[in-house]
């Protein structure tokens, strides 16, 4: 809704605000991908927020790839119905897929198309593929590895989420995407795993445990 980018720049340009409440307002910023919100996106692209500047990056590509949509009929083919932050690349090959997400060499955008491209394959092998990726990149790119997990809500995830929650070292914004994943999936060792948690010195990974269980 465009009525929301006036509010969504605010916060996006207000460096008081947590990162990941920052994060959130430019990934919505190119989600609805009106040239609006370009401007401000291309500005904090450097900022000195990592998570900010990355998700910034992925805003400008996805309103330019929204564009190309529109003008080149593409299609998203997305089993969810969630407005991601990058389209899914066109292979379907599991290991080509996960060389692209892997790779510190790849630009971030494709190696979010081979993400979202691997969620949307469904399969054990492409789940385990993005599960080793929750352990390599920035911080932004393994919380969207988490985030994905959780769509999938498959209990081949879970050692992999139950590890990097488990990580007192691990960013709060990745412990915090697992924990919301573990609750998607709502095994029984989900949670009592995140029922370890509950008390955890973060706000934010508590508060997501908390979500989770309930």
């Amino acid at each position: 809704d465009t009525r929301a980018i006036p509010i969504l720049i605010n916060v996006l340009e207000d460096k008081s605000q947590e990162p990941m409440v920052r994060h959130e307002a430019a990934e919505a910023l190119g989600a609805i991908a009106h040239e609006e919100g370009i401007p401000v996106l291309a500005k904090f692209s450097s900022d000195s927020v990592v998570e900010v500047a990355e998700t910034c990056q992925l805003a400008l590509e996805r309103v330019q790839w929204v564009k190309d949509l529109e003008s080149c009929s593409l299609k998203d083919d997305n089993p969810y119905k969630s407005v991601d932050p990058a389209p899914p690349a066109s292979s379907s090959n599991v290991a080509e897929l996960k060389t692209v997400l892997l790779s510190e060499k790849a630009a971030l955008f494709e190696r979010y198309r081979a993400m979202f491209a691997l969620r949307n394959l469904r399969t054990a092998p492409a789940i385990k593929a993005l599960g080793s990726a929750l352990r390599c990149g920035s911080a932004l790119f393994r919380h969207e590895i988490a985030f994905v997990l959780g769509q999938l809500q498959r209990e081949e995830a879970i050692p992999f989420l139950k590890e990097s929650l488990e990580d007192q070292n691990e960013s709060e914004m990745v412990r915090h995407e697992c924990a919301e994943a573990l609750g998607s999936i709502a095994t029984d060792e989900c949670t009592e795993v995140l029922g370890k948690y509950l008390r955890d010195e973060k706000r934010v990974v508590k508060e997501s445990c908390e979500i989770a269980l309930d």
